[in-house]
């Protein structure tokens, strides 16, 4: 089992939902998330006053999936994440990691079967 992190875009919600449905990953959590890496924030307006906002939007997916939909979820993220043909910078991150158990609260089962 294990547990793929994913930031992204949150323009790129929508299709890699669509697409992780397609490839039979249904179950995750999303959570909106700042952030600040290359991208070194942008210029707002705020009340007709400009400032320097260093933390970006993004969203992040926790998803947690059995060994054998590890890659197919992987290779999904990447191709639908992506934005444009070679992708850019801020396009978000893929962290993978292990994950020793998982319980399901309404009965209790455990391992594999819980997710």
């Amino acid at each position: 089992m294990k547990l793929i992190l994913a930031i992204i875009q949150p323009t790129k919600l929508d299709a890699v939902l669509q697409a992780l449905t397609r490839v039979g990953v249904t179950r995750l959590t999303i959570s909106d998330a700042m952030g600040y890496a290359r991208q070194r924030g942008q210029i707002e307006t705020y009340r007709g006053a400009e400032y320097q906002s260093n933390l970006l939007r993004k969203v992040e997916l926790e998803i947690a999936v059995n060994d054998d939909f590890v890659e197919r979820t992987i290779d999904c993220l990447e191709q639908v994440a992506r934005t444009g043909h070679e992708g850019s910078i801020g396009d978000g991150k893929i962290l993978v990691l292990p994950m020793e158990e998982a319980i399901q609260v309404s009965d209790q089962q455990r391992g594999p079967g819980a997710i």
